[in-house]
Parts: structure tokens; sequence; C-alpha cells
């Protein structure tokens, strides 16, 4: 069973600067990162010390990249009907596809067949990869106060292009963890110690067994001393493009920091997909401490164009003002638990 101590349910958790927070937090670590996303951890402190401020990569500094372009249509599609509807969902992500970006080259097929008219529950890909995750944070703070909204959600947005238990497994602990950062946070309570890593590794062992066990290795690392966390976090995950590698230091980075900004800067700076790793713990930093505490350097850094910064604040107020309108009629059904949405993820396609 879920450990309902350490899980406050707070109504207020749902707020405008948690998912802002959440939103900006994942904006600023995909951009913190995106420079040195590939680079080890060492070649990082090399160049850059401790890299905290926004610098130019294959995009210009503080542009975010497709983690980020993707959180952007959640959004959008959150704004437009007030709960995540896949089916929109999917379509918000072929109109946001910015190849620059610099999305993974099974996504192109994904988006082909949306351009197609193939059902949003079919062109998805086996994937074990972390797409699904990097992007869910947004959908952990709309949804704070409700774990199965939570789940069933990240699920759904998930099976649109991962259909691999892993890269689902890995979408709803990151959700999953930001709901939770979000009431811990709105509750005053902490987010250190291991009441976390035990309440995601039984909510999402149902899902997969292997990403269950690696989140559970939290468990064993000092989180509690952030001068060697970069080191253990780095000797324990990959780092790399896996949900199951990803998904776990991005939340060790969190669970290991006093601040919005620490939290980023040592998530990005573990290495490997940075880009993601950040932006996973900037949701997860922007939730439980609010957008306000995230460095006005950054959120001045950040691209401010068409789809940029004060766009993705005005799409937060929009879809909290659609969910308020909503009837009960239109709330979803979460009486069968969200783990049942895995079941039926079918319609697996293996192209690119």
């Amino acid at each position: 069973m879920p450990h309902t101590s350490y899980n406050p349910p707070r109504p207020e958790a749902v707020s405008f600067a948690r998912l802002a927070g959440a939103a900006l937090g994942t904006m600023c670590g995909d951009a913190l990162g995106m420079p040195v996303e590939g680079w080890s951890a060492a070649a990082i402190a090399q160049a850059h010390g401790r890299l905290e401020r926004m610098l130019p990569g294959r995009l210009p500094a503080g542009h975010y990249t497709d983690d980020s372009q993707m959180m952007v249509a959640i959004l959008e599609s959150l704004a437009a009907k007030g709960r995540l509807q896949p089916d929109h969902l999917a379509q918000r992500f072929l109109a946001r596809f910015e190849p620059k970006r610099g999305y993974g080259g099974r996504i192109f097929g994904v988006m082909r067949r949306i351009a197609e008219g193939q059902p949003w529950d079919q062109v998805g890909t086996d994937s074990f990869g972390n797409g699904g995750a990097m992007r869910v944070g947004v959908v952990g703070a709309f949804f704070a106060d409700d774990d199965q909204a939570i789940g069933r959600a990240a699920l759904d947005q998930c099976r649109i292009t991962h259909h691999h238990p892993q890269g689902l497994a890995g979408a709803a602990a990151m959700a999953l963890a930001v709901g939770l950062a979000a009431r811990l946070g709105a509750a005053g309570r902490p987010h250190q110690g291991a009441g976390m890593v035990e309440y995601l590794v039984d909510m999402v062992r149902p899902l997969d067994e292997h990403s269950a066990s690696r989140l559970a290795r939290l468990a064993a690392l000092r989180l509690d001393r952030p001068g060697d966390l970069r080191r253990a976090l780095t000797a324990e995950f990959a780092c790399d493009v896996t949900a199951a590698e990803s998904v776990p230091p991005a939340i060790g980075a969190f669970l290991g920091s006093r601040s919005a900004a620490e939290a980023i800067v040592l998530a990005v700076s573990l290495g490997g997909d940075t880009d993601t790793i950040g932006a996973m713990a900037g949701a997860l930093a922007g939730a439980y401490w609010g957008v306000d505490t995230l460095p006005s350097s950054w959120l001045e850094a950040l691209e401010n164009q068409e789809t940029g910064r004060d766009y993705v604040l005005g799409l937060c107020r929009r879809a909290l003002a659609a969910k308020s309108t909503l009837t009960k009629s239109h709330w979803p059904d979460t009486s069968s638990g969200f783990v049942q949405r895995a079941a039926s993820s079918t319609g697996r396609a293996t192209d690119s």
C-alpha cells in the first residue's frame, strides 16, 4: 500500500504557483542542460565547474529542447479541455513538432502516423526511453490532489509515443513524484528522506518490476550529503536516455537539494541526458518550492518568443481555469485505478 502518512491530501496543492513552477522548472532544467547534453559528469565539471548559467549549445542560450516543447503541448491540451484527452493531445504534439528541438529518431514515425490519422493509442513505439517522463511534470502538478488521476493521465500521455512498461513506469513515477512534491510543499513538509522513494516504488511496481527496483536503489544512497551525492548518483545510474536510468537520478537530485536552483544544477551536473534529467528535476523543484523560487536570472534568460516563458505562464492560468469549469460528469473516472491503463497498451509500432 502507498505510504499515506507521507502523502497528505492537500487540494490547495493544485495552484498556479506550483503548476507554473513545474512548467518553468522544466524549461529551466532543459535549457541549462541543453549545451552539455551527452557530456560526462567529469567533462562538465572540468569545463564549467558548477554550470549555473544559461549557455548556447545546439540552440541559443535559454532555448528549450523537445522536452519542454512536448510539455507545452500538454499544457495547451489541458488549457483547451481542462483534463488530459489523449486524442487531442496527440494533435497538439504534431502541431508543435519542430525537429530542430532535438527529438529522438523514432518520434518522426510517431508524428507521421498521427498525421495519417491513425488512432492515438496505435501510433507509439515499444521504446523504453524517457520521452514520456521528460514532459509529464505538469500533469503531476495539475492533478496534484488525486494520485489516480495523475497516474492515469501520465500513462495516457505516455502511450501516445511509448508503450514499453519501463517507459510507462518512468512517466508514472515522475508525474506521481511531482504531485507528491506539490502536496508536500503546500503542506510545508520536508521533501527529504526515504518516504518519497518508498511511496513511488509501491506505486510503480505493478507497472514494471525493473523500474521499481531501480527507484528503490535511491534509498541506499546518502541523499542527505549533497557534496557526495553527484558521485553516488553517477556511480549508481547510467543517466542515459532510458527511463529506468534517468528518472531515479532526477528524483535523487531533488531529494538531496535544499533549493530549486541546487536541485537543477545538481541534476545537470550528472552528465548524460542532461537536458532531460535537468527538466525532470526542475519540474519536481518548481512544484515543491514554487515558481517564485526559480532564479530570476534563469527566468529572464528563457526564450520568450511565441511559445516561450510568458506564453507558458498564460497556459498555466488557462489550464487551471478550464479545470475549474468542468462539471463532475466530465471528471476522469479513476474508480478502476491507473495501473489498468498500462494493460491496454496495444497496437505498438516498431518502425522509426
